[in-house]
């Protein structure tokens, strides 16, 4: 395969796999208060992503290291024409992370309500953000001929920008309730379930639009098939909630997210990063990569370190997969 294609394909599958993990972690986060009814109940809904938000953080970590060295001017015309809603991902980042982290060093009730007010919104920001950001790129950015982005923060205003936005946080909500029915037991899964199933439909109805705008602007047959199929696996997901099939609904939620974001790379290629001003100054997979050497030495990195790192996040997956159960009242 051509290497530059082939590293494409390597980031469109980062950037998934972040959106799938990180995705039902968002989603906890920001269902934080409204599924809990206690601080036993926050607890264990923070207990079933504890073992493995910040591994699912190391994906953002290598799309974003594997962009800067594939493709280093994507990166440049990404960082410095979304600089602002990219600082404003990486400070919540930070602060969900000391939420977490730090949540449970004290036992006041008010220490607690901070650290759970500092989870939620650390999940809500980066989910609106990359939603946001990722529709940006798809509709085009304002490029000149030296590839310099001259209003990217202005176009995070469109509507079809703000839909993208809004259709990710529904879609991450959704995956987290989803994932909170198969991690939980008790009354917290049937709360989740139940809002699942509320915030299900209007989740599909959200992503139907977007990807039909999406294939409105970059129609491609294959992308129009993904899409569909997205929705598609949505609506499974919804109907092995109402089943009581965890697992099949987690898997549906998943991939939908996974066919979602292949349907948002297809419409891309070859494109990387699409100008409004005048196509010519489109970054695409070839006028943006770095030398072929660069590729080859990379290529063989990720061949020998990226099954290794696969299998220790799928081996922290399979010890922490059974459901956590909250700690019955003291009589």
């Amino acid at each position: 395969m051509h290497l530059p294609t082939a590293w494409f394909a390597v980031i469109a599958f980062l950037w998934t796999g972040y959106f799938v993990l990180e995705g039902f972690d968002f989603g906890v986060g920001m269902l934080l208060p409204v599924l809990a009814r206690d601080q036993d109940q926050r607890g264990t809904m923070l207990h079933t992503i504890a073992p493995l938000w910040d591994g699912n953080e190391v994906w953002v970590i290598t799309a974003v290291g594997a962009t800067f060295a594939a493709f280093p001017d994507w990166y440049a015309s990404l960082l410095s024409g979304f600089y602002l809603p990219l600082l404003l991902i990486i400070l919540a980042l930070i602060v969900r992370g000391v939420g977490l982290e730090y949540r449970g060093k004290r036992d006041e009730p008010s220490w607690r309500r901070r650290a759970d007010a500092a989870i939620t919104v650390g999940s809500l920001l980066p989910a609106l953000g990359w939603g946001a950001i990722f529709a940006a790129m798809v509709r085009g950015v304002p490029l000149d001929a030296a590839h310099t982005d001259t209003g990217a923060a202005g176009g995070l205003l469109h509507p079809f920008v703000l839909l993208g936005a809004v259709c990710t946080l529904a879609l991450f909500a959704t995956h987290g309730a989803i994932f909170l029915a198969l991690k939980t037991g008790g009354a917290p899964r049937e709360r989740a379930r139940r809002l699942a199933l509320r915030l299900g439909p209007a989740a599909a109805a959200l992503l139907a639009a977007y990807l039909g705008w999406t294939l409105h602007l970059r129609y491609t047959p294959v992308a129009a098939i993904l899409a569909a199929a997205a929705v598609a696996c949505l609506c499974g997901a919804l109907l092995a909630t109402v089943r009581g099939r965890d697992g099949w609904a987690f898997t549906g939620a998943a991939a939908t997210i996974v066919l979602t974001m292949a349907a948002l790379f297809g419409t891309l290629y070859p494109d990387l990063l699409p100008s409004t001003i005048d196509p010519a100054n489109s970054l695409t997979v070839t006028n943006a990569a770095s030398s072929p050497y660069t590729l080859k030495i990379m290529t063989w990195a990720a061949a020998v370190f990226t099954p290794v790192v696969l299998l220790y996040q799928a081996w922290t997956y399979w010890v922490f997969r059974k459901r956590i159960m909250v700690p019955a009242p003291p009589h």
